[in-house]
Order: structure tokens, then sequence, then C-alpha cells
């Protein structure tokens, strides 16, 4: 498979070279593959659906071959996932996609684990260690640092904005050793987003340092993620007649979305043959994305601080891949998009859970309010020209073409859960009156201590800093 780049699409490299740099230093851009292949019809028409490792590999096979032979991919698969996601009906047309049963409770699981196995492969033959930068806004951090953590021949440093993550992420993080360190930055996410990118394009630093990414800007982030969207929209496909007597059900995946990477894994499952009818794109007040597809004018923006802090992104990544595959009358053919405020997160934990008996976390919450109202008459209303204003908190005034499957009642919605209800627990916890279950490997990780390192917002300081201890 060939890669090229968001900004220069004369750029030709292989696998190994867009994961191993994770961006293109040269112009900044971001890898892409030229091409999606389809998977094979008689594999997506099996019934049950396949399992979910069969999936990964048929999916990874195209963009890695002749770089990772068959077998050896086949161990990165089987190592990279002891666990798979849960497909959870909450009524007769909702599920949910639970993304939380890794090691670190989060979707970037799926992600991380498949990205270390590879670059620690393509890595074997060096003498110099590969050093991961990430920037996270709450678990990005802790699966990437998870995956690597003791993974032969890479280094890791992760920066999160100190104070804007909840007290359990930043256990996740913080208590790391090893290859494995975290900074806390003082400054939002953007902040040290801006900080790893700048590092990438410092030719001076780069000529000292082997660098690469694991944030969601790198490929191999990104590939895997697309998995689970096959193999839930498979699940769900093949059960749909059972649990509403629609048959061949319009399925709309809900995506909680920040830095835009999770839906771009969609968007590639979509190219590759998964049955999705169509995405809705569900944000906090962090709404740059629900804002570009309402108007046609994408305006990055300083970040501001909600309760779905994962999501608390102003600059997306990821838009960049999303422009690079579609025109915005395309996006705005395949996307509803939805957002809330702080007020709405805390409404959704509760009325999700009082209507279905279901625990949510605060990103999923948007996800399920976004579902909820677009299947109950919001997307009814907009049909018949009754529009939300885009800078109020709800779905946003475009129509996609899967409007009328819903208004019909030929739609069924998949809210992606992207981390444990657990990783929030206070907010959780004063939003329907009691806590969320924890899992044994959060409970562990509270007792360790913490060693998170104090940095400034400052790339000369940020640098001086890598070049001293890595």
């Amino acid at each position: 498979m060939i890669y090229t780049d968001t900004r220069d699409n004369s750029v030709k490299v292989d696998f190994k070279t867009a994961v191993m740099g994770g961006m293109n230093q040269k112009t900044g851009g971001l890898y892409i593959p030229v091409q999606f292949p389809k998977l094979n019809s008689d594999l997506l028409n099996k019934d049950p659906a396949p399992s979910f490792r069969d999936i990964a590999f048929n999916m990874a096979k195209p963009y890695v071959e002749g770089e990772i032979p068959d077998d050896d991919l086949a161990a990165i698969i089987q190592d990279a996932y002891p666990f798979q996601p849960k497909v959870v009906p909450l009524d007769s047309i909702s599920y949910v996609m639970e993304l939380f049963h890794g090691p670190t409770c989060a979707f970037k699981d799926f992600g991380a684990r498949f990205m270390a196995r590879t670059m620690s492969y393509f890595n074997r033959n060096e003498d110099t260690p590969l050093h991961i930068l990430v920037a996270t806004s709450g678990d990005t951090g802790s699966a990437v640092g998870s995956a690597f953590h003791g993974v032969p021949g890479l280094d890791v440093t992760i920066l999160y904005p100190e104070g804007k993550i909840s007290p359990l992420q930043e256990k996740q993080l913080s208590t790391f050793t090893g290859n494995v360190r975290a900074l806390k930055v003082k400054g939002t996410f953007d902040d040290c987003q801006k900080l790893v990118k700048t590092a990438f394009t410092d030719n001076q630093l780069r000529e000292k340092l082997r660098l690469s990414s694991a944030n969601s800007i790198n490929i191999a982030r990104l590939l895997p993620q697309s998995f689970y969207y096959m193999y839930s929209s498979l699940v769900v496909r093949n059960r749909a007649a059972m649990d509403n007597k629609i048959h061949d059900p319009a399925i709309i995946m809900v995506v909680p979305s920040g830095n835009f990477g999770n839906l771009t894994s969609g968007l590639i499952a979509k190219e590759m043959g998964a049955p999705i009818e169509g995405f809705t794109a569900a944000t906090n007040s962090n709404k740059t994305i629900p804002d570009w597809i309402a108007t046609g004018d994408y305006n990055a923006r300083p970040s501001v601080e909600t309760f779905a802090n994962a999501m608390d992104v102003g600059a997306p990544s990821n838009y960049e891949r999303i422009k690079a595959m579609y025109t915005l009358d395309q996006v705005r053919q395949m996307f509803a998009s939805y957002w809330q405020d702080n007020d709405g997160i805390m409404k959704s934990i509760k009325d999700c859970n009082d209507k279905t008996g279901y625990i949510i976390d605060p990103h999923g919450a948007i996800g399920w309010a976004a579902w909820d109202s677009i299947r109950s008459g919001a997307m009814n209303d907009l049909v018949h020209g009754i529009k939300n204003d885009y800078n109020k908190p709800g779905l946003t005034p475009n129509i996609p073409c899967w409007a009328q499957k819903v208004i019909d009642k030929k739609a069924v919605g998949v809210i992606l859960e992207t981390a444990s209800p657990a990783k929030f627990g206070s907010i959780v916890t004063e939003a329907i009156g009691k806590e969320p279950p924890m899992p044994s490997r959060l409970e562990e990780v509270m007792r360790l201590p913490d060693r998170a390192i104090p940095m400034e917002n400052d790339y000369n300081k940020f640098k001086e800093w890598l070049l001293a201890n890595l």
C-alpha cells in the first residue's frame, strides 16, 4: 500500500515510513492511504459475523502487504487483542458499542496496542530507540503508555494538560516507570499538541532523536480503530431483524468526537465495505467541526474545559484527513452533527440511566443524547424546515442523506461508549446519585505513586528537556 500526505498528494511512502515518521516533517501533513480496499463479500456477508480478530487481520492485511508477512501480522493481532468490543442493546433500535474492555478501560487501547507492536516490529533491527511523543486530552496517554510499556526499542513521553483531566485519568498517566514517562504541561490539550507538532517539524531536534507520534495523527493508531466499526456494524446488521424486525437497517454510528481520529476510522471502515449508512459527530462545547458542517467555515479555536474532557479539542487534527477524503458536500451527506454543553452532559447521563438503566460516561452521554434526539423528532423537524440555531446545543442544521430512513423508522443507532464511566466517577455519581462500578485494574492504579514531571508551556524549554533526558 502507498500512503500520501494530506498537504501534498505527490508524496508517496510505504507503511513503515508512515508509521515510524508519524507525520510528514517537511509539510506537517498527515499520512493517508491512496486507496481503501473493499473486504471480500464472503467475509462481509457471513452470519454469524466473523470474529473480531478475523476482521482485524483481514482489514489490516492490504495496508501492510509486502512489509509485514501474514504470520507476523497474525501474531501482532493475537498479541494486541486479548479483549474485544461488546455490542449491548439499550432498546430495540439503540445499541452501545462498549470499547472499554482493554487494559486502560478506553477505546484507545485498540489503536495503541496494534501501533506499539507494529512499531516494535519495524524497529527490531535498529541500534537506537524510537522516541514516541504523544499529547493527550485524557485517555490517549494512558492507552499509549500501557501499550508501549516494556516494549523493546521504544521510548515514550506523554504530555497532558495539568489540572484538566480527571484524577483517575491523571493517575493512569503519572504512574508509569521505565521507558514511559509523563509531563504535566501548564496549559490546554491544544498547547500540548502544539508542542508535539512543533517538535516533529524541528529539523535540529530530529537530527539528534528518532521521533514518531502515537496520537491519531499516526496512521497506525487510526487504521486499527476501524476494526471495531466493521465488527459492530456486522453484528448489529445480523441481529437487527431479531431485535426490531428491521431487515437491512440503516446503521448510524454515533461518535463522541474531539480530535476526530475515531470518526475518521469509521469512515475508513465504511470505505472498506462496512454496512454503515452514516455518522453523527457528537461533540461538547468544542464544536469546531459541527460549526464547519453547519456554515462551511472551518475556524480552529482555543479549547474550553468540559465534563467530557477527552473531547476538549479546539483544533482537531483529523479535520485534515476528512477534508482530504471528502468534499464538504459529501461530509454533509454522510454526517449529522450535534453538540452539548456541561448542563446537557449531566442531564444526558441521567436521562440514559433513567430510560435504559445503563450507566454511561460523559462522552458516551453526548452520543446517547444525539441519537435519542435524532430518533425522537429532531431529524423530522429538521427535514420539515424547523432548524435549531447551531450556536445552541442540539442538532445542527444539516440534513444527511439518511434522514428519511430515521423518520421512516428504518434506522438503528450504535453509540460508541469510549471509556468506562468509572473513569469519571464523580461526574457520573453527581448525575445519577450512585457510583459506577470500578474495574479492578483501575483500583490498582490508584494505589501507585505519582511520577509526573512539571513542564512549562514553552517549546524551547520542552526541547531542552528532550535533549537533556532522552
